[in-house]
């Protein structure tokens, strides 16, 4: 049963983490009468903007964490960052308090050690070769013994921070400082990862619901210095490289359990898939889905985690998303071009409403959809190549 939002009946949803995708999430949650909550560690985040409050918190200071979540009482926590004191998350969950989709999820994938340890060691899914390092001597040995080319990513971060190829071994010292700068929560220990020369990579949203395991169609895309560039759905994939991707996104779901999307991120090679990531939240490249499927990513997260069915999920057509990424840091800018971009066939703009700019931040994301995923990402990029982030300098 479902009360009115800010009601004494309302069911209370609180986001840890509120950016463009947590905004979708509050949007879809509001649709089905749910009352929101935001919480993030700046002021004026996309989430809070159409959340009904807000919170500025330290995620990772379990104290203001607890005291936080006592306080409002909500009946869904959902992360939607991995810098979230999660120690504090499997307590609460423990004491009857409901973590999306577990406490135990969130915990394992909030660093990279965690869920590859899941998935190579216990689960035994194909995986790129990885070594640990918690000093540049030891990233040394470790580059060693994996060899180069190889990636070298702090454990936890998002959005590819601190992420480099190391090509040579003259190469190391200048990725262990990059990591060190891209990393979160003060943590010094990187992952370093046999380079696979894969043919394509692509997420494999994967949904845990009442109705059971279902799958959207694989997206493909690009990705930049560990970040996405662009994303297309369907990725065109043989019936054995999908029957292969979803039995790999199904064993590590199960063993994360919980309800709501993942986010699995795959490497297709020639004679095989590889397991790469997992999210356990809706996923950037799955921005796409908001002009292909009849239920997007975060329609179908909140309809998962609010336990109702999910039958079927529809591609309705080809599409392709491209995003539109800062070059400074700055708090006095605007977007320019939307009048140019929306005049694209079949296109949409999401500006995401974030405060100020950083060095390779995503500001916003061109939408198109066509007849075929080539026509797609040329519209799509063309759109968001009409985006422009203008300051008062002119520059």
């Amino acid at each position: 049963m479902y009360g009115s939002p800010l009601s004494g009946q309302a069911k209370k949803m609180m986001l840890l983490g509120s950016g463009e995708l947590g905004k979708e999430v509050v949007i879809e949650a509001q649709r089905l009468g749910v009352e929101t909550i935001a919480v993030d560690r700046y002021g004026h985040a996309p989430a809070m903007q159409v959340a009904h409050r807000s919170y500025v918190i330290n995620m990772l200071d379990g104290e203001q964490l607890r005291e936080l979540i006592m306080k409002e009482q909500p009946d869904l926590i959902v992360p939607e960052i991995e810098a979230i004191a999660t120690e504090v998350l499997v307590e609460l969950e423990q004491e009857g308090f409901r973590v999306v989709p577990t406490a135990t999820a969130a915990r394992l994938t909030m660093d990279r050690e965690g869920i590859r340890r899941l998935a190579a060691e216990t689960l035994q899914l194909p995986t790129a070769k990885f070594e640990f390092a918690d000093s540049l001597e030891e990233l040394k040995q470790a580059v060693a013994k994996i060899g180069t080319p190889c990636v070298i990513k702090p454990i936890m971060s998002s959005s590819g921070k601190g992420q480099s190829v190391c090509r040579s071994f003259d190469d190391v010292e200048t990725s262990w400082n990059y990591a060190m700068e891209g990393g979160r929560a003060k943590k010094t220990r990187v992952i370093v990862e046999e380079f696979i020369h894969f043919e394509s990579e692509i997420t494999l949203l994967t949904v845990r619901s009442a109705s059971g395991t279902s799958y959207c169609a694989p997206i493909g895309h690009v990705q930049k210095d560990g970040d996405y560039i662009e994303s297309w759905q369907p990725h065109q994939m043989t019936e054995e490289q999908i029957a292969e991707a979803q039995h790999i996104a199904k064993t590590i779901t199960d063993a994360l359990g919980g309800a709501g999307i993942y986010g699995v991120e795959l490497f297709l090679g020639k004679d095989r898939v590889y397991f790469s990531e997992v999210s356990p939240r809706p996923h950037d490249t799955g921005m796409v889905t908001m002009v292909t499927q009849d239920l997007s990513e975060f329609a179908l997260h909140v309809r998962a985690i609010l336990g109702f069915p999910i039958p079927t999920i529809r591609l309705l057509t080809p599409g392709a998303s491209h995003t539109l990424k800062a070059a400074e840091e700055r708090q006095d800018f605007t977007i320019e071009g939307l009048e140019q971009a929306l005049a694209l066939p079949n296109t949409q703009v999401r500006v995401f409403g974030k405060p100020e700019t950083k060095v390779g931040r995503r500001m916003a994301v061109a939408l198109s959809s066509a007849d075929d995923v080539e026509t797609a990402r040329r519209i799509a990029e063309e759109a968001a190549g009409k985006l422009k982030l203008v300051y008062p300098s002119g520059e």
